[in-house]
């Protein structure tokens, strides 16, 4: 096979892109059995299979990175044809982008505002623990992502962010109703936590670090935002680990203090994306590397 066709790729990504072959089938305006038929031609031309018929539809490694390839070239069809047909409307070029949650309520969208002000950009954010984000990158599933691994993966580039500094944090009445006497061991196991969901372990690695508590050990809940922790920090129903970016004043004012002074955790962040970049993704990654090492600890 010298040449690949993008109509054939075009199926596999929308198969998977909507999650099952029916809707791929309304997207491409074409039945169910020629998006089957066109998949099992590109797997034949490969030789090697591109799909896992899961419920729902998953790629295979070689899928994937079929899928990054195909993405890319998208991206760059579409920043192509205003110079192709100037005389055509403008269209918004969608950009997908795996970010963690702090990074998107703290630093990241100023440090796009610039970019977004400029251009015709629709950002896609797919938002995920810092630590699982560049699984959406070799998937194909995204452009570029905010993660905690300094390594890139194959075809791909990273530079090192800076540092996001967390504070365990609680209001005064949390403080006196759980830890009256001080923080130990036990009264952690009965005072309720915050945590992103079941993957983020950043709360338990602290306690574990600090007071040799295992995990499960603590009652915890599960939130999905990064306001949510503050909220719930504020209302004095549950300590957190916050980061310092979003709770400047209310630290300042004594609103919430922390739990335990001068122990702090610091994740280290980087940003991962496609080696060859097109004119929007170079914009977006030199704004967010600029305006994060301005911010963010070194």
């Amino acid at each position: 096979m010298n040449n690949l066709d993008y109509r054939l790729i075009a199926a596999l990504d929308a198969v998977i892109t909507k999650r099952s072959f029916e809707r791929a089938a309304e997207q491409l305006c074409i039945t169910q059995s020629a998006v089957s038929q066109r998949i099992r031609q590109l797997e034949k031309q490969l030789g090697q299979p591109l799909l896992i018929r899961s419920q729902p539809p998953q790629p295979t490694s070689t899928g994937q990175r079929l899928l990054a390839l195909f993405r890319r070239v998208q991206l760059l069809e579409k920043e192509a044809l205003p110079e192709l047909q100037p005389d055509s409307k403008a269209h918004f070029l969608p950009l997908a982008l795996a970010v963690n949650a702090d990074s998107l309520a703290t630093w990241l969208i100023p440090a796009l505002a610039p970019v977004l002000k400029e251009q015709l950009i629709e950002l896609d954010f797919r938002i995920t623990d810092e630590s699982r984000t560049l699984d959406l990158l070799r998937k194909g599933e995204v452009l570029g992502a905010v993660s905690t691994e300094p390594s890139p993966v194959t075809g791909c580039i990273a530079d090192r962010l800076g540092r996001i500094e967390y504070v365990c944090a609680a209001s005064p009445e949390f403080i006196e109703r759980y830890f009256p006497n001080g923080v130990n061991r036990e009264n952690l196991m009965n005072a309720p936590a915050t945590a992103f969901d079941h993957f983020d372990d950043l709360h338990q690695r602290y306690l574990e670090m600090h007071f040799d508590l295992p995990p499960g050990e603590v009652p915890c809940h599960i939130v999905g935002t990064s306001e949510a922790f503050v909220t719930l920090a504020k209302q004095g129903v549950a300590y957190g680990m916050i980061p310092d970016l979003m709770i400047r004043d209310e630290l300042a004012s004594g609103e919430l203090v922390e739990v335990i002074p001068d122990i702090r955790h610091n994740r280290v962040l980087f940003w991962h994306r496609w080696a060859l970049e097109s004119g929007a993704m170079k914009e977006v990654s030199a704004n967010l590397i600029n305006y994060a090492r301005e911010l963010l600890l070194t």
